[in-house]
């Protein structure tokens, strides 16, 4: 008879999101005898289902929206940019609603029980420029640079949403020498010019100590 999946077959995973599919080859279940089990753990408050197939113990204390990251980018990579890598390496201090995420996928709205995730396309010349976050290997993020630039490569598209900050802070750390760098690498010359353009603008700003 397979085991179905306990609090210990996901400790096995090593991280507070896992999916279906994970435990039931950690358990030696089926995936239909595991989803039934985990869906009984979510009532008895153990779990929580994020999307079909994907769930979190939100208890840990381990467990941030962010690790869910690359179980829902599916086939493509993604990693956190733009607004919200921009909070977490602490240059701006309003935190998004949503997650945003570059991808080599299609963009889209990923709406789940944890928040919501945008994946946003960015052609695959430019999908460079990031690294685990804090030197662990839970999820990739832009460097500050990077994360800039994506920022502004994305709102020549998309409107202010991504390119308006009144009150970005840019600490001696930031390179703009690498911003700089990674407009050059900008496929599209009337998409480079305006990102140039508001690069400058931003750099005439004081930086802070």
């Amino acid at each position: 008879m397979s085991r179905l999946p306990t609090g210990r077959t996901i400790r096995a995973v090593g991280r507070p999101v896992f999916t279906t599919r994970e435990i039931a080859l950690l358990a030696g279940g089926s995936l239909s005898a595991v989803s039934h089990s985990l869906k009984r753990m979510e009532r008895q408050g153990i779990v929580r289902r994020v999307v079909r197939g994907v769930w979190c113990d939100p208890s840990d204390a381990r467990f941030t929206p962010f690790l869910l990251v690359p179980l829902l980018a599916g086939d493509h990579q993604a990693y956190v940019s733009f607004l919200s890598a921009l909070n977490l390496h602490g240059m701006i201090e309003q935190i998004p609603q949503r997650i945003s995420c570059a991808t080599t996928g299609h963009t889209r709205l990923r709406k789940t029980s944890v928040g919501m995730f945008s994946f946003h396309r960015i052609h695959p010349n430019f999908f460079d420029g990031f690294d685990w976050y804090r030197g662990g290997r839970e999820f990739l993020i832009a460097t500050p640079e990077k994360a800039l630039i994506d920022s502004l490569y994305l709102s020549s598209r998309r409107g202010k949403q991504f390119g308006f900050f009144p009150e970005i802070e840019f600490g001696r750390q930031f390179r703009f020498r690498e911003a700089e760098g990674w407009v050059e690498r900008i496929p599209d010359p009337r998409i480079r010019q305006y990102v140039q353009e508001h690069l400058r603008s931003l750099r005439q700003r004081p930086r802070s100590s």
